[in-house]
C-alpha cells in the first residue's frame, strides 16, 4: 500500500510520463485527441500504474489462488494440477450420427462431452409435430424419446466421461433419459458427473426457448437442486449463463451483472422452497462467453469470480467456500464469427480460448471456423480441438497460476468490471430482482441498445471487422460445408410411430396421469417424470402433460 507522499510522487511521474510519451509520438503535439475504448466503454489508459489500482481500492482483495475471494482461480493449483476440461459443443441429425461425432471427437483427445439439441427438442415438441417440420437435426440432435439417447450415448461409459447438455426448458426431462441410459449401463447417478444448462431465465432475455411460464419454469428448476442434491453429488445442477446475453449483444460488464443477477434469483427461489444454501450451492456453474478484447475478458472472469463469492458469502451467509466458488465453462464468441474469410475465425476463437485459459476457466469449447456458414465440418472441428491442445500444451501459459495477477492494467480492469457490474446488480435490486427486472425490458433494452451501439460503430467504420468492413477480398463459395440430410425428420417420424407400436402404453398412459397429478401439487417433479421417461413416454408427451397443468408462456409484444 502507498503512503500519501509516495502516491503523490506517482501520479506527477505518470503524468509527466505520459506527456513526454505523447509528445514524442504525436510530433510535439500538447494533446492526444483519439481516445480508446473497451467494448464495455471503460476508458483505456496510455500506461498504468499501482496509482490507478489504489484509486479503486481493491487491491487488497487479490488474495492466493484458492482462497476467497477466488479472484485468482477457484482451485490452490489450477492447471498445474488439472488441465481443464476440453468440451466441444457438438450434436446434429440423428442420434447415430451424433453418435459417430462424439466418438470422433473423444478419439482426438476430448475429454468431455457437450450435447447440443435441435430447436423442437429444446422447445418440447417430438419431431412428428407440425411445428417441428423443417427444424429436425438442424442445429443439435434430435432426441424424441429414451430410445435416441440409448443410441446417442452407446459404447460410451457415462461413468467415465463428464457430459453437458445444452438444455433449458426442458432440462429435467432430459436429465431423466441421463439417468435412465445410466441405470441400463450398470451406473448409479451419484457416479455420474456433468451439467444441465437449466437456466431459464436468460431465455426470456435472449434466446426464446422457453415453454412454461416463469413461476413454474422456476419450480422445475428448484426440483433439480433438491433432487441433485439428494441423489447426484457430482453432477451440476444449473450453468447459469451470459454467453447467450453475450450473444445477443451485452458488453462484457453486462454479461457479468446480468448473469449474476440471474444467479441470485435462482439462489433466492432455492431458498424460498426450503433448501439450505450450503445444500445446493457448491453445484451451481456459469457459463460464459469469451471476446475478442484479450485483457478485458481476462480481467471480466476474474471480476465475476470475486464478485459472486462476496455475494454468497455476505448476501446470503454462506458457510461452505464451495458455495462461494464460481466454477464456469467458456464458449468462444460465435457472434464474433464471420461469413467472409472463415479462416481468419481461426485467429478470433485462438485469442477468445487463450482469454478463457489465462482468466481461469474449468472446461471450453472453441468454436469452428465455418459456423458462420454451417454447422461445423470434421476438419474445422478438429483444428478447434488442437486450437486448446496447442495453448495447453505448448503455449505455456498453463504452466503458472494467474499469470497475469499483477498487471497494473489487468487489475485495473478487473476492479472496474467488478464495480460497473455491482452498480448494475443494484439497480436491478431496486426493480425487484432479476425477474422482476426481465418482465420490465429493463434487462433485454440494456442489451438492446448496446448491441445496436455496436452495429452502428462497425457500419460507421469506428470498430474494425478483418475481412468484413476492411480488409476485404473476392472471395470464392466455401466448399466442404456440412450438411444434414433433409430427410432426418422422416427418419424421426418413423422412429417414433415404431416406439409407439412397440411400447406399454398403459404404463405410458399411467405415467402421464401420475405427472400430471404431482404437477399440481408441491412435490417433486423429478421422480415421476423419471418413471415416465423409463416407460419410454417421448419429450413432447411429458411436456404435454405438464403445459395441461402450467400452461404455456407467451412474450408480450412491445409495438
Amino acid at each position: 500500500m502507498y503512503d500519501k507522499e509516495s502516491l503523490s510522487k506517482l501520479s506527477e511521474h505518470k503524468q509527466n510520463w505520459e506527456k513526454n510519451v505523447l509528445n514524442k509520438v504525436l510530433n510535439k503535439k500538447p494533446e492526444r485527441k483519439e481516445k480508446f475504448f473497451t467494448g464495455s466503454n471503460i476508458e483505456i489508459n496510455g500506461v498504468y500504474t499501482g496509482l490507478d489500482i489504489q484509486e479503486l481500492d481493491y487491491s487488497k482483495d487479490l488474495g492466493f489462488p484458492g482462497e476467497y475471494p477466488y479472484t485468482r482461480g477457484v482451485y490452490p493449483t489450477m492447471y498445474r494440477g488439472r488441465l481443464w476440461t476440453m468440451r466441444q459443443y457438438a450434436g446434429f441429425g440423428t442420434a447415430e450420427e451424433s453418435n459417430k461425432r462424439y466418438k470422433y471427437l473423444l478419439s482426438q483427445g476430448q475429454t468431455g462431452l457437450s450435447v447440443a439439441f435441435d430447436l423442437p427438442t429444446q422447445i418440447g415438441y417430438d419431431s412428428d409435430h407440425p411445428l417441428s417440420r423443417g427444424e429436425v437435426g438442424k442445429v443439435g440432435v434430435a432426441i424424441d424419446s429414451l430410445k435416441d439417447m440409448e443410441i446417442l450415448f452407446e459404447g460410451i461409459p457415462l461413468d467415465k466421461v463428464s457430459t453437458s447438455m445444452t438444455i433449458n426448458a426442458p432440462a429435467a426431462i432430459l436429465l431423466a433419459m441421463y439417468i435412465a441410459i445410466a441405470e441400463k449401463q450398470g451406473i448409479t447417478p451419484d457416479k455420474l458427473s456433468g451439467t444441465i444448462q437449466n437456466d431459464i431465465l436468460k431465455e426470456y432475455i435472449a434466446r426464446g426457448t422457453y415453454i412454461f411460464p416463469p413461476e413454474q419454469s422456476m419450480r422445475l428448476i428448484t426440483d433439480i437442486f433438491e433432487f441433485c442434491s439428494e441423489h447426484m453429488p457430482k453432477w451440476n445442477t444449473i450453468s447459469i449463463s451470459g454467453y447467450h446475453i453475450r450473444e445477443a449483444g451485452a458488453t462484457a460488464v453486462q454479461e457479468v451483472a446480468f448473469t449474476l443477477a440471474n444467479g441470485i434469483a435462482y439462489v433466492e427461489a432455492a431458498i424460498k422452497a426450503g433448501l439450505s444454501v450450503d445444500d445446493f450451492a457448491p453445484r451451481l456453474s456459469f457459463f460464459f462467453n469469451a471476446h475478442n478484447d484479450l485483457f478485458e475478458e481476462v480481467a471480466k472472469f476474474r471480476a465475476a469470480r470475486r464478485l459472486w463469492a462476496k455475494i454468497m458469502k455476505e448476501r446470503f451467509k454462506a458457510q461452505d467456500p464451495k458455495s462461494m466458488m464460481l466454477r464456469f465453462h467458456t464458449q468462444t464468441a460465435g457472434s464474433t464469427l464471420t461469413a467472409q474469410q472463415p479462416d481468419n475465425n481461426i485467429v478470433r476463437v485462438t485469442i477468445q480460448a487463450l482469454a478463457a485459459v489465462l482468466g481461469g476457466t474449468q472446461s471450453l469449447h472453441t468454436n469452428s471456423r465455418d459456423e458462420a456458414l454451417a454447422l461445423p465440418s470434421e476438419d474445422s472441428v478438429r483444428i478447434a480441438l488442437r486450437t486448446q491442445q496447442i495453448i495447453a500444451h505448448e503455449s505455456g501459459v498453463a504452466d503458472t497460476i494467474d499469470p497475469l495477477a499483477g498487471s497494473y492494467y489487468v487489475e485495473f480492469l478487473t476492479n472496474t468490471i467488478e464495480q460497473k457490474a455491482k452498480e448494475y446488480i443494484d439497480k436491478i435490486e431496486t426493480l425487484g430482482g432479476a425477474p422482476k427486472a426481465i418482465e420490465k425490458g429493463y434487462i433485454q433494452q440494456e442489451i438492446q441498445n448496446s448491441a445496436y451501439s455496436y452495429q452502428m460503430e462497425v457500419e460507421q467504420g469506428k470498430r474494425i471487422v478483418v475481412g468484413v468492413n476492411k480488409f476485404k477480398i473476392e472471395e470464392d463459395p466455401p466448399k466442404g460445408l456440412l450438411k444434414v440430410d433433409p430427410s432426418v425428420g422422416k427418419l424421426q417420424e418413423e422412429k417414433i410411430k415404431q416406439l409407439k407400436a412397440t411400447r406399454d402404453n398403459l404404463q405410458v398412459s399411467k405415467a402421464l396421469q401420475e405427472l400430471k397429478k404431482c404437477a399440481e401439487t408441491d412435490k417433486n417433479l423429478m421422480p415421476p417424470i423419471i418413471k415416465c421417461v423409463r416407460a419410454y413416454c417421448t419429450l413432447g408427451e411429458i411436456c404435454d402433460a405438464l403445459r395441461a397443468v402450467f400452461g404455456e408462456y407467451k412474450a408480450p409484444i412491445n409495438l
